[in-house]
């Protein structure tokens, strides 16, 4: 099984979202079951239905969270290296013929959200930042074509 990075604040979310969809959730979905079931045939029950749908995609949800902490390496912002990118390190870049700078957070798959600055390492640009330093020269291989960005600062 792959190892899953996760920061600890993307660890907290995940374990909150896991402990509410077990408890709060499950019981939501229990008493739409019961009502359901009480409230007619269930031939032709769309309502029925409905939960039994909705039950299956959350226990879905369980499963995966529960494998994916299971599995997960949570990345110490403390021990995070503020010199060389890596999971858990902030980054300032500038892609090449624009003078706009982007911040970055760099974090693993399930926590990713490029609306919020938060980009996965194993998204092109996250890989191609990898490893790299304040001052380089990066070539990023992305589905719409290559381009290069200047790392400005790490942290």
């Amino acid at each position: 099984m792959p190892t899953t990075f996760l920061t600890s604040e993307g660890y907290q979310k995940l374990q909150e979202e896991l402990n509410y969809l077990r408890t709060t959730k499950r019981e939501q979905i229990a008493e739409r079951l019961h009502e359901a079931i009480e409230g007619g045939e269930l031939l032709d029950n769309a309502e029925l239905e409905a939960a039994k749908n909705e039950q299956a995609f959350v226990e879905g949800r369980i499963k995966e969270l529960e494998i994916l902490l299971a599995t997960a390496r949570v990345v110490d912002e403390k021990d995070v290296d503020k010199e060389t990118i890596q999971v858990g390190n902030c980054v300032t870049i500038q892609e090449e013929g624009s003078k706009d700078k982007e911040a970055y957070e760099i974090v693993g798959a399930a926590e990713a959200d490029p609306s919020a600055g938060k980009i996965s390492n194993e998204s092109p640009l996250g890989k191609a930042l990898l490893g790299r330093r304040a001052g380089d020269r990066v070539q990023v291989d992305a589905p719409a074509g290559s381009y290069f960005v200047k790392v400005i600062k790490v942290e």
